[in-house]
């Protein structure tokens, strides 16, 4: 009964997106939903069609030559004001708009988005992470996740810059095959300052005046559900990773906590998060963690899926596509549409 109410809706949902989505919706679902071969001749009209999307052209358009992008008034001021880039809003905006021009299937050899990548790559501290946005100075796994997922999708894969990226995160795997933020999800919580204020706390880390970290010191303390999704988000797109048992057991981490609450306060604490639908999907949530745990192969064969996935087919409007949660939009939802559609044509296909 499953296996036939997702077919239902990858046919449903595809035929009408096909009809009305924008270009690189339509190539997303003719080449990884409906596998086109590339010469159906509806692929190659919207393969041409994407070459012009405005948004894309747009974005290339207003790239500054050192792979930048121009970031408001205010927040420039504010990144003045404290260490500068790559912390503040210059990173921050760098990675979400080459998050974008590749799903609008923008390619390396366009714009500056190659002086993009290596800006972000000129920001490897020695230990391996790549610094910023958080003006404290300490690195962000889920940060150097998403990072990582944009490198990889626009082909950096065997750049021993990346590799030390990779290596830094799994050095920074934590017993229960999750991942916290340093410092704060962690040292945090022991005696000593469990009952700072988190501003002088952090203050101290950012002076270096506390105890160096080593994650392997907190196995009392749980890792955190979306931190440990940031990271496994990045490193499931790299591949020949995805087997290996340490990176299994980070999925695993995720599935057997779907739906439930996450133990820190500071990171999405709620668990009517696992239901928000949002995009981009590099957000935390139910569509983010189902979107790479079927990208890394867990199906039907895995019992723990079926729930999640009954959630997302009921969470279908009965116009045939799935809508932002906040402030449902007309563009927005056709990529949550998209990502949907790609995890129920995946999953099915698993059968």
């Amino acid at each position: 009964m499953l296996k036939k109410d997702i077919e239902k809706a990858v046919d449903e949902t595809s035929a009408k997106l096909n009809q009305m989505a924008v270009p690189p919706v339509r190539r997303w679902i003719l080449e990884y939903v409906l596998w086109k071969e590339r010469t159906d001749p509806a692929l190659q009209r919207v393969v041409e069609e994407c070459r012009t999307y405005r948004p894309m052209v747009k974005l290339l358009e207003i790239q500054n030559p050192d792979g930048t992008w121009s970031i408001s008034a205010a927040r420039k001021a504010e990144e003045d004001a404290g260490r500068g880039p790559p912390y503040g809003w210059t990173h921050t905006t760098m990675v979400r708009n080459l998050y974008m021009l590749f799903e609008y299937w923008a390619t390396r050899d366009m714009g500056h988005i190659e002086d993009s990548l290596e800006l972000l790559m000129s920001w490897q501290d020695d230990e391996g992470f790549i610094k910023g946005p958080e003006m404290d100075g300490r690195p962000r796994p889920y940060n150097c996740g998403l990072t990582l997922g944009v490198l990889l999708k626009f082909g950096m894969k065997g750049d021993m810059r990346v590799e030390r990226l990779i290596q830094w995160l799994l050095k920074m795997q934590r017993h229960d095959g999750g991942w916290n933020v340093p410092y704060s999800q962690d040292m945090r919580y022991s005696s000593e300052f469990k009952y700072m204020r988190r501003e002088e706390f952090m203050r101290l880390v950012a002076e270096g005046k506390v105890p160096e970290y080593d994650p392997a010191n907190y196995g009392d303390v749980p890792s955190c559900i979306w931190t440990t999704l940031g990271v496994l988000r990045g490193i499931s797109i790299y591949g020949s990773l995805n087997g290996e048992k340490r990176i299994k057991k980070a999925a695993e981490f995720v599935l057997d906590r779907f739906f439930m609450r996450n133990y820190h306060p500071s990171f999405y604490q709620s668990g009517t998060n696992w239901t928000m639908l949002k995009f981009p999907t590099y957000y935390g949530s139910g569509l983010t963690a189902l979107d790479t745990l079927v990208h890394m192969g867990f199906g039907p064969n895995d019992e723990r899926m079926d729930r999640p996935i009954r959630w997302l087919l009921n969470a279908r409007s009965k116009d045939g596509l799935w809508h932002r949660s906040e402030r449902p939009h007309p563009i927005d939802d056709q990529w949550i549409s998209l990502v949907c559609l790609e995890i129920l044509g995946h999953y099915q296909d698993m059968y």
